[in-house]
């Protein structure tokens, strides 16, 4: 992407549209195929024998000795085209250009100019938008989406259609309800959102070879940090500074990234347009070479979100001259000559780094070894990938191709994603599920009951193909439709028209809710309610059917729906997500009850009038009873709800048994410790105290019901009220699958260091003195920490 000025800036979004547009017309023609047809690779001795003298091109050389060898045969131009996403060649070397830019936040997506669909992949699997995969609460299930988009990925790499570096997931917690993209995120909660990234980049990058350092493909782990707001009454994220507490920093947005580093080993983080305490965070030195580099030790490369530099530099006016920016940048922040061994950033989406980074050099603001370190990093990426061992088609997934790609298990995948995480927050006795042989009328209402890409979300692919909710109901029983609204802004809605169809009706869906003209990246809501006159709609229809009337709401944020949770016509609510290109065969197996709904909400739905008086600038999760700030999230939120994070009923009943856990847990401590001699509320979560502290929790779950499904059980801890703790938190969580009238035993392994302690005021981790109380289902347990 080419820089702009503050003044004309264009939002990201517009130019992922652009692409998207620019795809569209040229695969629109049989005639025309944009990408060529062989993969883009480096080191290719067969064509060019002479390259097999290259060190770098050496398989049986370490990946550092070989990156060593090929960054002292560049020159300093030659070392800043790598610099940038669209990489340039260096043709007397056989390296090719390379583009890093590609995305596969719910499949293999043609945003960014790595990946393009064609008539050789005209499509690939699109799975359900990540907050609901999310409320799936099934790690297994990351891996697994995992796994088969980054098989997808390689099969289109083998055709010349895509990258190997793909810039996902989005892991900032979903903080405020009205954020546009909280839809890409896997929720609010930290332990929850550490689990799926790091999960997730597991199923991307892990090889089947059992290559630990190789990659199958590099996924990367954004926005870092503090990101989650991106344009909000007149407040953008490209001049928003973030001001956060180091409390809040450390305990809320930070973890997910440290667990895809230090758990996930990603390969890359991306760093974020906000400002955070006053400093861009692509040029703050303690966010990237202190915590990613220093403490989380990231192998792989650090890159900015697209334009980040020329963000900092012409919208933020953080440095004066756009050399002093390529420095910050590549320093991370760091102007002392004794500290020039310290680098921040590898790689900038955009051109900037390409443009001003010699005259950087030349005006000796950052010397050529950093530019050498920050290639290095970009380069070791490559050759962890295979891009520099020669003919792919020779390697571990040289094999894959177009046949691997949208395959019947990989659509089947789809689908069971969104039925996990389908949550079902109401269901009235004798409303779901319906039967589809009593049912001879069904009246399928509203503006999202027959949409398509609607279901798929933003970062989206081409999918393989959709089955609408209007499709997926119709395969089982005769409908009616009726859109209700021309679209999800439902200016007027036809509330005589559905008001017929549904008095006539056995029952009645309605298929409501938002889509990316509502919630978008660059568009946040400034309300939380139904658009338009959705709640008229809905409301009408109930009053007029004689049937259950099941509300199903598509969106990725939560929505304030109070009047359909109190009104006793609307029998059911779904709330389906953007649930896949599978997503409407997904509701039919939920409504129908050919699946048990198991799904439960990673976010919690807020009432109007939260945001009404909550402004999404502030930051701060936890509560100030001083001026009324009700805090943030189900962590330090103490207001009403319309629903809870967790919330989730079944078609059966679950009971729970505890049958193992401490009532006493003590915490070793060195001979001296001041603790002994003195009252302490809190002991630091020291190595030494830390090591083999842990206990079992075991549980016994029962389905009481007549109806086998799996169930989520959630181990949730109340730390003692001290440095402002959560009053409660996760900390872990089991998916069981249960038939009818058995049962199972559950465990959990909990560090206390890990999963017990709480952040003070200063960041630092504290194993809080006490009463913890262990919360599963409505079971409570007390257990005490004492020195």
């Amino acid at each position: 992407m080419a820089s702009f000025s503050s003044q004309n800036r264009v939002p990201k979004v517009s130019v992922f549209l652009f692409f998207s547009l620019i795809c569209f017309l040229l695969f629109s023609s049989s005639h025309v195929v944009l990408a060529q047809s062989t993969p883009v690779f480096a080191c290719d001795v067969v064509s060019n024998p002479s390259l097999a003298s290259f060190g770098f091109c050496n398989t049986s050389l370490g990946v550092s000795d070989r990156v060593v060898d090929l960054v002292e045969r560049l020159t300093l131009q030659e070392k800043i085209l790598f610099l940038v996403n669209s990489a340039g060649s260096v043709s007397r070397l056989g390296i090719p250009k390379y583009e890093w830019w590609s995305e596969a936040l719910h499949g293999v997506s043609y945003v960014g100019p790595g990946t393009h669909f064609s008539s050789v992949v005209p499509g690939a699997t699109s799975f359900p938008q990540v907050i609901l995969t999310a409320a799936s609460f099934n790690t297994s299930l990351f891996v697994a989406i995992g796994k088969v988009v980054s098989t997808e990925a390689r099969a289109m790499y083998n055709v010349g259609l895509a990258g190997l570096t793909f810039w996902s997931p989005n892991i900032n917690i979903f903080r405020d309800p009205r954020w546009g993209r909280g839809q890409e995120t896997p929720g609010e909660d930290p332990m929850l959102s550490s689990k799926y990234g790091s999960g997730y980049v597991k199923g991307l990058q892990q090889r089947d070879d059992g290559n630990t350092d190789g990659l199958k493909v590099a996924a990367c782990c954004k926005h870092y940090t503090a990101y989650d707001l991106d344009n909000w009454k007149g407040v953008d994220r490209y001049h928003f500074n973030a001001v956060v507490t180091k409390q809040d920093l450390d305990d809320t947005f930070q973890p997910p990234f440290k667990s895809c580093v230090v758990d996930g080993n990603v390969a890359s983080v991306m760093c974020s347009y906000n400002k955070v305490n006053g400093i861009p965070t692509c040029a703050d030195p303690d966010l990237l070479s202190g915590v990613i580099r220093g403490q989380w030790k990231l192998n792989g490369y650090i890159v900015t979100d697209c334009d980040s530099i020329d963000v900092f530099y012409n919208s933020q006016h953080y440095t004066k001259t756009p050399e002093e920016a390529a420095a910050k940048a590549i320093l991370a922040g760091v102007m002392l000559l004794e500290c020039f061994d310290l680098i921040g950033l590898d790689l900038n989406c955009g051109s900037f780094l390409g443009k001003h980074t010699e005259a950087a050099v030349k005006a000796g603001l950052v010397n050529e070894s950093a530019i050498d370190r920050a290639v290095s990093n970009n380069f070791a990426t490559l050759m962890r990938l295979g891009f520099f061992d020669g003919d792919p088609s020779k390697q571990l997934y040289g094999k894959l191709g177009p046949k691997d790609v949208c395959t019947a298990e990989n659509q089947e995948l789809a689908r069971e994603a969104a039925r996990q995480g389908i949550v079902l927050l109401k269901n009235t006795a004798g409303s779901l599920p319906l039967s589809p042989t009593a049912i001879k009328n069904l009246a399928v209402i509203g503006p999202n009951a027959n949409v398509t890409k609607t279901m798929i979300g933003n970062y989206e692919g081409t999918p393989c193909k959709y089955t609408t909710p209007l499709q997926g109901l119709a395969a089982s029983v005769a409908t009616t439709y009726l859109p209700g609204c021309s679209n999800v802004a439902c200016s007027t809605a036809q509330v005589d028209d559905a008001k017929k169809i549904a008095a006539a009706a056995d029952a009645t869906v309605l298929v409501m809710g938002a889509d990316q003209s509502i919630e978008a990246e660059s568009r946040d809501r400034v309300d939380i309610l139904l658009p338009g006159q959705q709640q008229l709609l809905i409301t009408a229809v109930a009053n007029a059917s004689t049937g259950p009337v099941i509300l199903v709401i598509m969106s990725g944020g939560g929505m304030d729906v109070s009047f359909a949770k109190t009104n006793d016509k609307i029998t059911s609510i779904l709330w389906v997500g953007y649930p896949g290109e599978a997503g409407g065969a997904a509701i039919a197996d939920i409504i129908f009850g050919s699946y048990n709904p198991s799904g439960r909400l990673p976010m919690t739905w807020y009432p109007q009038s939260y945001v009404d008086k909550v402004p999404m600038t502030n930051m701060n999760m936890r509560p100030d009873p001083s001026n009324g700030y009700p805090g943030r999230t189900y962590r330090f939120y103490t207001g009403e709800t319309v629903y809870s994070f967790g919330d989730g009923l079944s078609y059966s009943k679950f009971s729970h048994e505890l049958t193992q856990a401490p009532g006493l847990v003590s915490v070793p401590l060195e001979e001296n410790h001041v603790c002994y001699s003195s009252e302490c509320k809190s002991v630091a979560a020291a190595e030494q105290t830390c090591q083999n502290l842990t206990f079992d929790v075991h549980l016994r779950i029962k389905n009481t019901g007549t109806m086998s499904g799996s169930h989520t059980v959630f181990l949730f801890s109340t730390p003692p009220s001290v440095h402002n703790s959560p009053q409660k938190h996760l900390v872990g969580f089991e998916k069981v699958f249960l038939h009818a009238q058995t049962d199972s035993h559950v465990g959990f392994k909990v560090d206390v260091c890990k999963d017990l302690s709480v952040v003070d005021e200063l960041g630092s981790k504290k194993v809080a003195l006490g009463e913890h109380v262990l919360h599963i289902g409505s079971l409570k347990h007390s257990m005490t920490v004492r020195i």
